[in-house]
């Protein structure tokens, strides 16, 4: 539970979950209606969705013309379309640290392995549904081993390298619109000072 803090106006008030009804569990995430008391003791529900987490990485690789980045373009069923973003995939091997589901997901998606993952930072996707947390690597020392598909979308996709100079451009122009790639490329090219 998070600690209480003083705000300008007072204590945090407190609230408290009182029960939780699922109403589907999936391989990896349980959704559920989930009941809470507010700090006056009224009662209300929201729908909240349980999931393990996720992670991204931000490959980098030197080139002649400066850094560039391995991004992916795959079909997503969510939204029925394709979408070019970072290297990621869900924590769904109980148990396995954040940094190995990276080393493995970068590997599966990119056919490449680093030597050194830092982290980034860890973020909240839609803390007004889900519990879902994302943990962002950036990744250096790349080494080609071979890509290892796990699942339909992943036998389908295609990496593009694109130059590190050329990413807020994507970004402003729209062409990259998925939430942790953005987050990931901006907090990397703060980091490599770009």
């Amino acid at each position: 539970m998070a600690e209480q803090s003083e705000t300008m106006t007072g204590p945090t008030p407190a609230f408290r979950r009182v029960g939780v009804e699922e109403i589907y569990r999936g391989y990896v995430i349980k959704v559920t209606n989930a009941s809470f008391e507010g700090p006056a003791g009224e009662r209300f529900t929201r729908d909240v969705i349980y999931s393990p987490g996720a992670v991204g990485i931000i490959p980098v690789l030197d080139g002649p013309d400066g850094p560039h980045t391995l991004l992916v373009r795959q079909y997503r069923a969510s939204i029925e379309d394709w979408l070019m973003e970072i290297p990621a995939g869900l924590r769904d091997k109980p148990g396995e640290d954040p940094a190995e589901t990276a080393a493995r997901e970068l590997i599966e998606e990119t056919g490449f392995a680093a030597e050194r993952f830092d982290l980034l930072t860890v973020f909240l996707n839609a803390a007004g549904m889900t519990d879902q947390r994302t943990h962002l690597y950036l990744a250096r020392d790349l080494t080609e081993v071979g890509a290892s598909a796990d699942g339909v979308e992943e036998t389908y996709l295609q990496l593009h390298r694109i130059a590190l100079r050329d990413i807020r451009g994507m970004i402003e122009r729209c062409e990259l619109t998925d939430a942790k790639t953005i987050i990931g490329l901006l907090l990397a090219l703060g980091r490599l000072g770009m």
